[in-house]
């Protein structure tokens, strides 16, 4: 595929460290909608990556030039599984059938506007070996500027933690701010560091642990399966880590569908998430009661975007 000028973004190629010599079999899933320009650098700079062994496409939906060059990637280089004519199944049905697919033992999942620095494989696959316990390690998603992402790493998101963090509280009165949810504004940790919940642009999970934990809920047709996920590998038990040296740079906003459509799947997906994380009556009750309201604003943000040119 012909890469986009990005010289901000592009990855140089580099080799395999030594450490991970004995390392286990490595398969990137990338699930494809309507991507654009972006999934041109984003498909070069996985394959440049040394220890990528695999990288197993699903084509949810491209347009005509995108599926062509495509299949003449999966073409012309073995490492490339193109997984295309199932329609558009969702991200998480198609991720899981994208980890189906995968021969790797160790499964890195990679949004197709985002884009592998140098050396995040590495820092991945070292920190996830020999873990006692089912873990996610997530890296540092970064804008194109090399600003942190908002979303990066998050805390717990309730019902509660998100009302909170969202109209500013959880930032403004003492006490509360255990239930801020944006983690970017702290300061960088020196090493992987426990976060609740970290950003399903780029993160890293041993075969056993997605199995373990049965993939991603495919009820989630776009957004929140990636904050599901994480909240099922810590009820396991497992860990989730934020990494501060496994750097990506995720552009967002690229894909070709409405943004309304877009955000919509995002308010029924968060709705489902809080319904399901209910474990009272009371809770749960309260969770369908604010279902619509939650849809609605997610639907509201980018027509006042578009109105005002501030988002909720």
């Amino acid at each position: 595929m012909n890469g986009i000028a990005a010289p901000i973004v592009a990855a140089e190629p580099c080799e395999a460290p030594d450490f991970l010599g004995n390392r286990r079999r490595v398969s990137v899933v990338m699930v494809v909608y309507m991507t654009g320009e972006a999934l041109d650098e984003s498909v070069d700079c996985a394959l440049r990556d040394p220890l990528v062994d695999e990288l197993v496409i699903v084509d949810n939906g491209s347009t005509l030039r995108e599926s062509q060059a495509l299949r003449r990637l999966a073409d012309h280089d073995r490492r490339v599984v193109l997984m295309e004519g199932h329609g558009n199944v969702g991200f998480a049905r198609g991720a899981n059938l994208g980890a189906r697919r995968a021969l790797g033992d160790i499964l890195i999942f990679l949004n197709p506007d985002a884009f592998l620095q140098p050396g995040c494989v590495a820092e991945l696959v070292r920190e996830i070996e020999d873990r006692p316990v089912p873990c996610i390690v997530g890296g540092r998603v970064l804008n194109a500027d090399r600003t942190e992402q908002r979303g990066a790493r998050r805390g717990d998101i309730t019902l509660t933690s998100a009302l909170l963090s969202l109209s500013g509280l959880a930032r403004k009165v003492p006490g509360w701010g255990r239930f801020e949810v944006h983690w970017e504004g702290e300061a960088l940790p020196d090493q992987p560091q426990p976060a609740p919940t970290i950003s399903g642009a780029c993160f890293c999970m041993r075969r056993e642990d997605f199995d373990a934990v049965a993939g991603f809920d495919e009820q989630y047709f776009l957004h929140v399966e990636d904050v599901d996920l994480c909240w099922r590998v810590r009820q396991l038990g497992g860990v989730v880590l934020f990494h501060p040296k496994a750097e990506v740079i995720h552009l967002g906003h690229t894909s070709q569908t409405s943004p309304l459509r877009v955000e919509f799947h995002k308010g029924v997906g968060l709705a489902r998430y809080f319904r399901k994380r209910a474990d009272t009556v009371s809770a749960t009750l309260l969770a369908w009661l604010v279902s619509p309201v939650i849809v609605c604003t997610a639907v509201a943000r980018p027509v006042l975007w578009r109105l005002t040119g501030r988002a909720l």
